[in-house]
């Protein structure tokens, strides 16, 4: 397909006549009239091939990935394509075949070939894994890569878990962008014991004189709700009596999970929801008896009468 060029160069350097014209297939541009050839090859900056959505655009974009420090050479390593053709589009003959094989073979070992390159591959590999588990955000996870080589070049890696490590980054950076994510959710999700990851989570607090901030309930509420499947109608009184908590310094000191799910239980009481604690125990991730002692401490300490059956019934 010919096509002709813009209308700031439309005419020929040469004959001066007549117009430029592009040949879709062979990308050459050429005098109509002369037939004089400027360019040869012209350079298509635009995806591959037609795409009718953002991930094919994506995917068939030129530019490839952005970088990232949750990948082990931060997505800056050069990549030897898989098409074994030319630049033409001919196909390699068999024994050119073969050299590509073994120079992309060598090219990806180079990539690792250090001890810290190989331990930041397993180590992302596993975020990786934690991101989807989690359903966490990009910037909880490029926060957590740039804890764990902070903690690489202290050399805090030798002599312990990988896992355990990436586990315990992971959850420092739940913590600083108020992510609300359980230890024992994060060393469940990684299966690591909890030991484990609290040892490398406070070793991490200790040599990189970090300060973690407190988790709020509020946070938490939302989540907890959500997974217990409880109405609008208990989100609103539970973040109520939590916003009380928070103004009397109630919840200085408490579980933030915990003392979400005790809201959420009084909450229930209140309004004669029928859930019972255990549901709201396991989707928090907490016993049962803490949301007792909480409910109670909540009720006592904000003076919440909770109606009975029978009051229920008659306002009702």
């Amino acid at each position: 397909m010919v096509v002709q060029g813009s209308e700031l160069d439309a005419r020929c350097g040469r004959c001066g006549k007549a117009k430029m014209l592009t040949d879709g297939t062979t990308g050459e541009r050429f005098c109509g009239g002369c037939g004089f050839v400027v360019n040869e090859i012209v350079n298509d900056l635009g995806p591959e091939r037609q795409s009718f959505s953002k991930e094919q655009f994506e995917d068939r974009a030129r530019t490839g990935v952005p970088t990232s420090l949750a990948m082990h050479d931060m997505g800056l390593a050069t990549v030897i394509g898989q098409a074994n053709k030319d630049s033409t589009g001919k196909p390699l003959s068999a024994s050119m075949k073969n050299t590509i094989t073994r120079l992309r073979t060598w090219d990806s070992r180079s990539q690792v070939h250090e001890a810290t390159e190989r331990n930041c591959r397993q180590a992302f590999s596993e975020l990786s894994r934690l991101k989807d588990k989690l359903a966490l955000s990009d910037a909880v996870v490029e926060k957590t890569a740039y804890i764990y080589r902070k903690a690489l070049e202290k050399g805090l890696a030798k002599g312990r878990s990988i896992p355990g490590l990436i586990a315990a980054a992971l959850y420092l950076s739940c913590r600083e962008t108020g992510t609300p994510r359980t230890l024992n959710e994060v060393a469940r999700r990684i299966n690591v014991k909890k030991k484990d990851v609290s040892r490398c989570y406070r070793l991490l607090l200790q040599e990189l004189d970090m300060t973690m901030p407190v988790l709020d309930p509020i946070k938490c509420m939302s989540r907890i709700a959500s997974e217990s499947g409880l109405s609008e109608k208990v989100k609103r009184e539970a973040l109520k009596i939590l916003e009380q908590a928070n103004e009397k310094e109630i919840s200085a000191g408490k579980d933030p999970m915990g003392l979400a799910a005790a809201a959420l239980y009084l909450s229930c009481a209140i309004h004669g929801d029928s859930t019972t604690q255990k549901v709201i125990a396991i989707a928090a991730g907490v016993t049962e008896v803490t949301i007792r002692n909480r409910y109670k401490g909540l009720r006592e300490l904000l003076d919440i009468q909770v109606p009975d059956k029978k009051t229920r019934s008659e306002l009702a």
